[in-house]
Parts: structure tokens; sequence; C-alpha cells
């Protein structure tokens, strides 16, 4: 029986996925019309994901994709999920979405998140740790997988000395963040005392979110920052719970935000019915095992190259935890799963991403939920 409860906002996250078949330009238009269709069907966000060297993924840069949208949209938030802060300065990232700010004003979000080599390290390092708590309502919990491999990968190395100037280190994640409220507040001082002021970015009306994926450092300062948390079902399933407690544990009540919000993501496809959906979704399994093996994600593959897959185990158990979270099924299916999330998370928004291989699908999936959860 589907648990009940105020229906709160939907938002989109949007990967700009490159189907088998596709290019870079098309992922482009699909994306430019899905946001349109998304301020139609009434969903409250359209974020974007940061992805580099992935075949199959357009989403490389963030602040270029909100302003593409933000010009072909009116009303619909945008924002980033998230800016990887380990490869970019404050500075930077403030004048960049304080230039969109200054022709969007009200719009914009800017989600902050750590870069990926940071979070494998961290999966890797919690890998065969205590099981995690189930939820009382039956929420899917999965157990951590082991991301040994993927830490050890000569491409993860590869990518991130690709994003970073030759010898330099990455300052604390808890340091950025600071700098970044301070230029934005106008309060930053150097270590010598000296004033800077990000124009454009000062005094811009961003509204401001961290991401995480555990109950490590990203949910702590999002906390102590009286911050908005996003945290990533449809990434880490199994670190959800521990990262929404964490954040609420250290958060610090402000005039901006006197409580916790909480934004939680899931991988989502809706059809008409349960059998189309899953037809649907088949690529997904494929699509995830590519960035676990860190291939780079490969274009999403149809239901038939998905099909002709021959799965060894260790592949099934790679992928496992992510294929039994995504939601797949009619309307009425999907937002049971949804509110079961919902209601384990204490969500105050759920964001959903959606990945098939024809675009049509892919838009009328959001069509359908919107209508289904209204």
């Amino acid at each position: 029986m589907a648990t009940t409860g105020p229906a709160i906002p939907l938002s989109v996250l949007d990967l700009v996925p490159i189907s088998s078949g596709s290019d870079t330009a098309e992922a482009l238009r699909n994306t430019v019309e899905l946001a349109r269709a998304a301020e139609r069907f009434g969903y409250h966000r359209y974020w974007f994901a940061e992805h580099h060297l992935n075949p199959g993924v357009a989403g490389a840069s963030p602040p270029v994709l909100i302003a593409l949208v933000a010009g072909a949209t009116t009303r619909i938030r945008l924002g980033s999920a998230g800016v990887q802060l380990a490869h970019r300065t404050p500075l930077a990232v403030v004048e960049e979405f304080g230039l969109i700010d200054a022709l969007h004003p009200g719009r914009l979000d800017l989600g902050l998140g750590r870069s990926g080599k940071q979070l494998v390290r961290e999966y890797a390092e919690t890998a065969g740790s205590a099981p995690p708590a189930q939820p009382a309502n039956g929420l899917l919990i999965p157990d951590r997988p082991d991301f040994s491999g993927l830490a050890r990968s000569a491409r993860i190395g590869l990518t991130f000395g690709l994003l970073q100037q030759p010898g330099a280190e990455s300052p604390d994640y808890s340091e950025q963040v600071g700098d970044i409220l301070s230029l934005l507040g106008g309060t930053y001082r150097s270590a010598e005392g000296l004033e800077a002021h990000a124009v454009p970015g000062e005094g811009s009306s961003l509204e401001i979110w961290v991401l995480g994926s555990s109950g490590g450092q990203s949910a702590a300062v999002a906390g102590r920052n009286s911050l908005r948390f996003a945290a990533n079902y449809h990434v880490s399933p199994s670190g959800v719970l521990e990262a929404v407690e964490a954040y609420r544990r250290a958060f610090r009540p402000s005039a901006a935000l006197p409580r916790p919000y909480v934004a939680v993501s899931a991988d989502a496809v809706v059809a008409e019915d349960d059998a189309t959906a899953r037809e649907l979704a088949s690529g997904y399994g494929l699509w995830v095992r590519s960035i676990r093996r860190a291939e780079g994600a490969i274009r999403f593959p149809t239901s038939e190259e998905a099909a002709a897959h021959q799965w060894s185990d260790e592949d099934r158990a790679l992928v496992a935890d992510r294929v039994d979270t995504q939601f797949v099924g009619s309307p009425a299916t999907v937002a049971a799963g949804l509110r079961q999330l919902r209601d384990a998370t204490g969500a105050d928004e759920l964001v959903v991403t959606t990945v098939t291989h024809d675009h049509a699908d892919r838009v009328r999936s959001y069509e359908l939920l919107a209508e289904h959860w209204r």
C-alpha cells in the first residue's frame, strides 16, 4: 500500500546523456527541449551534474549549460549539482555564476560538490563497513559496493590530472565553501587582511547548496554553514540515510534558513505500464557498468544492445545497488517508490534523473510522473 503525505516539489537532474547513434549537438538540443518541457510540467528546479571524459555524457560544464537553458526558459530554477571544487577556485565559481545571475536574477542554484576522485576514495574506504540502517518503511538501502578497483584506476588519475594544473593541490573543501560565501557576501579578507570584491557575483541572489553522498565532510559543511543539502540516493543509495542524518545533526539555524532543508535525488523511468518502463530502462545497468569500470559513461544503449551484453557475476554485483534502487514502472508504481524515499529521508524535495535511449521517452517519463504526482 502506497504511503501518503504532502506532495513535495519534484525537480530534474539532467546528465545531458548522449545515446548510441547520437552526438553531443543532439544531446544539447534535447536538453533545451527537456528543460522547456519540465517548466511546462511544473518541475521546480532543473540541475546539471559535472562529468568529464565520458563519451556518453555531455555535461562537462554546468555554468555553460545553465546559461544555455536560462535563455530558453522563464520560470524554472536552474543550477549545478554540482560544481566540482577540487579543480576550481572560489573566485572563478562566484564570477561565473554571478555573470548568469546578472541576466537571470532569482533563478540560480549554486550546488557545490567535491571531486569524483575524492568521492571514489571515500567510497573505497567505507566498503565492507557495517551495513547501513534500514528505514522502517521498506525503502531499499543496499550494501556498499566495493570500489577499491575504481579507486586504483589509472583513468581516474588521468581525469583529475588533466583537470588540475601541474603540481596543484586542492584546498580544504570547507575552506573553499567558506571563501565562496565570503565572496558572495562581500566580506572576503585575505590572510593579510586585504579585501576582495567579486563583481559580478557579490550580492547576487544565488541559492547555495552542498551535495553529499555520505555522512562525511560535505554533510557537516552544509549543516555548519546553514546551507541546503542534496543527498545522492541515485549515486550512492547505501549512504543516503547517514548523509541526511549527519547534515541535520550538524545544522545551525540562521535567519536565511531557520531549519534544515534536504533534497534527495533518485533515478526513475516512467511509462504507461510497468513492462514498458522496464524495457525503456533496460540499458541502465550496462551504462552504470561502464562508469563503475572507470571506462567513462558509454553512449546510452538501446534495449537490443543491452540484451546482447554477456554479464559476469562480478559485473552484476558491481551495479546491483544502482539497478535495484532505480524506480521503474507506471506513474503509480514510481510515485509509490518516491514517497517511500521521501518518508525514509524526510526529504523536502526530490530530484529525479531519467535516462532512456530515445529522447521522446525521457520527456514522456517526466510528463507522466508530474501528472501523477500532482
